[in-house]
Order: structure tokens, then C-alpha cells, then sequence
């Protein structure tokens, strides 16, 4: 009987701690929106939300990962101040930001998940899957935004202005990883 309760309060302290970890990869999304600088001719700021998103995947993996994303969109659907430049509510999913907010989730998952499949942590390796995960975010959030004004408008100031942010973004993601990496060694 008391090998059934020991295994019961493992249970619940491995939940606990699951649960902890995904409220602080929600907070560590919600802070890294906060650093935000508004384009003065696009609708869209640039901010290290994808910065934060891809280091919760790599600090997380992909379950409590995906789900430290679910609860940031939660937290800013319901009015808290979790999106850039302290935004939250329904019009911030269903805006112009919308798109980029929404991907977060399935491309979060799937950098994640490639992670998780590969046994490749290299630097240009990471990198070059972090770019990737950046720019589908990207054109994401632009095919959104294309709803709100014309494409060619959508790609020159949706996309084209966010890509040298994802390229530095990707290196900083590659540099933690690689770094992670070697001290598992």
C-alpha cells in the first residue's frame, strides 16, 4: 500500500513540475514580447517572440513546448498583456498579427520535433532549421495578413523587413543549442 502512494506522489510531483514548466515557457514568451520596436510603415512590430518560442521548444521540447505556446495564446486571447508591446484580446489573434501569433504553434512543434528526431545539433545545422521555422512563420503571419491588405504589401512589410532579425534570431538559437549540446558532453 505504501509503494502505491509513493508512486502516486511521484505522479503528482512530476505533474506539478510539468505544469511549472509550461506556465514559465509562457512567461518567457510573454517577456520576450515585451521587447518590441514598432515599423513605422507596417502593422506588424518587430519583437523576440520567435526568439522565445524556439528557445522554449529547445528548453522544453515539444510537448510542454507546444503547450507553453498554447497557454501564451490562451493568456493573450483572454486580455492579458502578453502579446508585443502589451497587447491581448481577441482582435490581436484575429488582426493583422494574427497570422504570426498562430503560427507559433504548429511551427513551434515542428522545430521541436526535428530536434527531438535528429541527432544533429551542430550550429549550421540548427540554424539553418531555426531560419526555416523563422521564415515559415513569416510567410504565415504575411498569407494572414494578406486578409487586411494587398499581397505584394503583406510580403514588402510583413516579411521582407523581419529577415534579418530571423537570420540573428537563428544564430542565437543555434549558439544556445550547440551550447546546450556540448555541455551534456
Amino acid at each position: 500500500m505504501f509503494q502505491i502512494k509513493a508512486q502516486q506522489l511521484k505522479t503528482v510531483q512530476n505533474q506539478t513540475l510539468n505544469l511549472m514548466l509550461v506556465f514559465a515557457g509562457s512567461l518567457f514568451i510573454a517577456l520576450s514580447a515585451r521587447v518590441a520596436v514598432s515599423i513605422p510603415f507596417s502593422m506588424v512590430p518587430v519583437t523576440l517572440q520567435t526568439l522565445g518560442v524556439l528557445l522554449v521548444m529547445v528548453l522544453l521540447g515539444s510537448k510542454r513546448g507546444t503547450m507553453s505556446v498554447l497557454l501564451y495564446l490562451t493568456e493573450g486571447l483572454s486580455g492579458l498583456p502578453v502579446f508585443a508591446m502589451g497587447a491581448g484580446g481577441f482582435y490581436h489573434l484575429t488582426g493583422p498579427t494574427g497570422g504570426y501569433l498562430l503560427a507559433f504553434l504548429p511551427m513551434g512543434f515542428l522545430f521541436a520535433r526535428w530536434l527531438e528526431w535528429s541527432f544533429e545539433r551542430r550550429f549550421i545545422s540548427v540554424a539553418a532549421a531555426s531560419l526555416l521555422t523563422h521564415l515559415f512563420i513569416l510567410m504565415l503571419g504575411a498569407l494572414w495578413l494578406n486578409r487586411f491588405i494587398p499581397w505584394d504589401s503583406a510580403v514588402m512589410k510583413g516579411i521582407i523587413p523581419f529577415i534579418p532579425g530571423a537570420v540573428f534570431k537563428s544564430v542565437i538559437v543555434a549558439g544556445f543549442t550547440a551550447g546546450m549540446n556540448r555541455s551534456k558532453m
